[in-house]
């Protein structure tokens, strides 16, 4: 039987992000997917964060990558997203307003630095017919490092819960 539960991602600079979905790939046995951008962001880091702001602010809508694998054959989609300026990267908004959500259960999670804004609220929004379940906030340090604050037994049991 194929496994109809999917993890697709965007990441970006120290890869928190990617390392959650990876752990509930795992927890869930499903297949993963990456969000690319056709033009990666490229800069510093503060380069980036303020062109980040700039689409945040004019709700860009970047051009993405197709995905490896195929939506539509999935009923569960674990989603997740660093938060940029209080919502989801604006690849994950071209990425949930492209799709059909109708049927779907989704399992919105984010990555933030201390500030996780309306993340969550507005994934839901971008995804009209969906159910959603096991929504997770994984807090990182606030300096834009990999030091995962988010407690490991909460993650852990997070990622316990994924199964059921």
């Amino acid at each position: 039987m194929k496994n109809n539960t999917l993890v697709v991602y965007f990441s970006y600079s120290n890869g928190n992000t990617r390392h959650i979905a990876e752990l509930a790939q795992k927890a869930l046995g499903a297949d993963l997917a990456e969000i690319k951008p056709v033009h990666p962001y490229t800069g510093t880091y503060n380069e980036v964060v303020e062109q980040g702001q700039r689409e945040v602010e004019r709700g860009f809508k970047p051009e993405i990558e197709p995905l490896s694998v195929t939506l539509s054959d999935y009923d569960t989609v674990a989603v997740g997203t660093p938060t940029w300026w209080y919502t989801m990267a604006p690849a994950v908004l071209t990425f949930l307003t492209a799709n059909n959500w109708a049927g779907k259960t989704v399992i919105p999670f984010m990555t933030n630095g201390g500030w996780p804004g309306h993340v969550i609220k507005d994934m839901k929004k971008a995804c009209p017919g969906a159910t959603f379940a096991h929504e997770k906030e994984i807090r990182f340090d606030s300096n834009g490092g990999s030091q995962m604050v988010t407690p490991k037994p909460e993650l852990d049991e997070w990622l316990s819960s994924l199964k059921k």
